[in-house]
């Protein structure tokens, strides 16, 4: 049985602040992970809440920490199937949040396959039972197909490089060998380790990263009542991109914008907070009310 696992949430301060969650509000949580974002909302809201993530793991531990909330409805699917889902039902929530980052003990977990630093399976997939991993990707994907996707989804200046060598080097086995194949594309020191976006590119073609996020951007604007307020946390510049387009496209003066900006800008975590929390470091939450 997974084991229950504690978890920091990132900006959790600043998504109370401007989420403002009221009593008796809805809440949708569309990655939920180990609860503690919900649980701090729910303390708040004491109302009917969804909770999501498309992990084995989160999911249980989820099913344990709320497990006497009668209010609390868990759903075990990717955020995408779940959002289209609840709108087809005709669903809306005052507050939905999306934190879209890796949870540490993803990281912390080598048999996960997400962590740079510890030796692990070329797994990286949120949601186990699917059948593409980074080891489909790494030992399958042309050349010219790695190049492409370490470009888009990396922006690696050496991606060209990178996926020869990659090539090169197959059957590749362990996170551990594919760091230190593309180390040898950067000589040198580095304070970031030189396959931090090789990783990154990986991880994002292997769980649909974007493709999903730029799919459901929509769904969750229809899932707000009126007045709701929508929350997005994003990791890297690629994620917060999209989500700065969709809100400034839809915001705004016009007759037909939907949604009107809570934040100005990307709200990052404070120093206090990067003491304790040091991977809340790349983290920006934006934010939209529906009109």
């Amino acid at each position: 049985m997974p084991e229950i696992v504690q978890h920091i949430p990132v900006l959790l301060d600043e998504v109370l602040e401007y989420l403002s969650p009221e009593e008796g509000e809805s809440y949708l949580d569309l990655t939920a992970g180990y609860g503690g974002h919900a649980t701090q909302v729910l303390a708040i809201t004491q109302a009917e809440a969804t909770l999501v993530d498309r992990d084995e793991n989160a999911h249980h531990s989820l099913s344990e920490l709320f497990r006497d909330n009668k209010n609390v409805r868990l759903i075990q699917k990717d955020f995408e199937q779940a959002s289209i889902e609840l709108a087809d039902s005709g669903q809306t929530f005052d507050i939905i949040l999306a934190d879209l980052g890796i949870s540490s003990p993803h990281i912390d977990n080598k048999q996960r396959g997400f962590s740079i630093k510890q030796d692990g399976p070329l797994d990286m997939r949120m949601d186990q039972a699917q059948e593409k991993s980074a080891e489909t990707v790494v030992n399958t994907y042309s050349q010219e197909a790695l190049a492409t996707l370490l470009k888009k989804y990396g922006e690696e200046p050496k991606a060209e490089k990178i996926a020869r060598l990659i090539v090169e080097a197959r059957p590749i086995a362990t996170t551990g060998q594919l760091a230190s194949i593309v180390a040898k594309a950067w000589p040198g020191y580095s304070k970031v380790h030189p396959a931090t976006r090789t990783f990154q590119a990986i991880r994002i073609e292997v769980n649909d990263e974007l493709g999903q996020l730029e799919r459901s951007l929509p769904l969750w604007v229809s899932l707000l009542s009126k007045h709701g307020r929508l929350g997005i946390i994003t990791f890297h510049s690629l994620e917060d991109r999209v989500v700065k387009h969709f809100f400034k496209e839809h915001s705004g003066d016009r007759y037909d914008a939907k949604l009107e900006l809570v934040t100005a800008k990307a709200i990052v975590a404070g120093s206090e907070e990067l003491v304790h929390n040091p991977r809340a470091r790349s983290a920006k939450l934006r934010v939209v009310k529906r009109k």
